[in-house]
């Protein structure tokens, strides 16, 4: 090790860092929430295709290029070595290059690994030599491996959802609760954009492992005939534990036939209580008046727009963004 040690040294070392960054990203991966990775731009990255093209983890392939690259530190074999090194590094540019220009965010542990893999081919390009295969150096580069990957988690772990904003509305604030996200979706039912975001919030909350509630909130525009009466009815339905089911009817109905016949049919078929859904309409339509009121203190009048936790997301939404959002939202 003594030729060209300080190449040696920096490509075992590179090795290592790459592996331990990608060992804590495959168990990101693997987890049911992020724990090393999850802050926005980690969530954004995790979410995406490709985190796991063809469903094989990224991080499983990092994980299999930097033991190989650590296990050539310590044989002979540098036409092999040489080869790997280049291939891993033209992949790390890629991966950069996709953070930056497709994905746009960046995630921290592919911030480690990602340069790892190039400044180990420098490394190697350089003449990094190959380091005595002995139990005590192996060993220890073990142990390197092992510590970085508590450090990492010690550094970048996940402590807890990240405090509400000083700006978020009260009417936000007040609905959340301990243990789960809560997304609060201010929407109009002839909306557009509400009813398209609709189906990706959907999809997301059948695939996110969270624990997730979501409260919806009424904001009927006066330029939408059938707003307010969709509106009235869904908090009449809501009263009875049929908010979701109707949510749900109304958004697939086209907005023409939102009339109040097509709507108790709904709520009839859903399994309303339609003596009591009738005696509800005093109560929905304050509601309403009141789901309002909260909207022009808090300042809201884009649609739709959501609050998952305390991060606002104003129009179309992708699954993988809201996925991302209830990742970071989660306690």
């Amino acid at each position: 090790m003594r030729s060209n040690r300080w190449l040696t040294a920096g490509a075992l070392v590179s090795a290592i860092a790459g592996l331990a960054a990608s060992i804590a990203s495959l168990v990101d991966d693997l987890r049911a929430r992020a724990q090393f990775c999850a802050e926005s731009g980690c969530a954004t990255v995790h979410a995406s295709w490709w985190a796991k093209p063809f469903g094989i983890p990224m991080s499983l392939l990092g994980v299999v290029f930097f033991t190989a690259m650590a296990a050539l530190a310590f044989i002979p074999r540098p036409r092999l070595r040489l080869y790997a090194a280049l291939a891993g590094a033209a992949w790390a540019v890629f991966l950069i290059g996709l953070q930056a220009f497709e994905i746009g965010a960046w995630c921290k542990l592919c911030m480690v690994a990602d340069p790892a893999a190039i400044l180990h081919a420098a490394c190697v390009i350089g003449g990094a030599g190959v380091v005595a295969l002995e139990w005590r150096r192996i060993a220890a580069s073990t142990a390197g491996v092992a510590a970085l990957v508590i450090a990492l988690g010690a550094v970048w772990g996940r402590s807890g959802p990240p405090p509400l904003p000083d700006d978020t509305p009260a009417s936000v604030v007040r609905e959340q609760v301990p243990d789960q996200v809560t997304i609060v979706e201010f929407l109009d039912f002839e909306c557009p954009f509400c009813r398209k975001v609709q189906y990706a919030l959907e999809e997301a909350l059948a695939a996110t492992p969270h624990k997730v509630r979501v409260v919806r909130k009424m904001l009927p525009f006066p330029d939408h005939p059938h707003a307010f009466g969709a509106a009235v009815m869904w908090c009449c339905a809501d009263l009875q534990g049929k908010g979701e089911e109707m949510a749900r009817e109304l958004f697939r109905t086209p907005v023409e036939m939102l009339t109040k016949p097509t709507m108790e049919a709904i709520a009839k078929k859903i399994g309303c209580d339609m003596t009591r859904f009738e005696k509800d309409l005093e109560a929905g339509f304050n509601r309403v008046k009141a789901d309002v009121q909260d909207a022009i203190d808090g300042g809201i009048h884009a649609l739709p727009t959501l609050y998952v936790g305390g991060a606002p997301i104003v129009g179309s939404a992708t699954t993988d963004e809201l996925l991302a959002a209830i990742d970071r939202a989660a306690p």
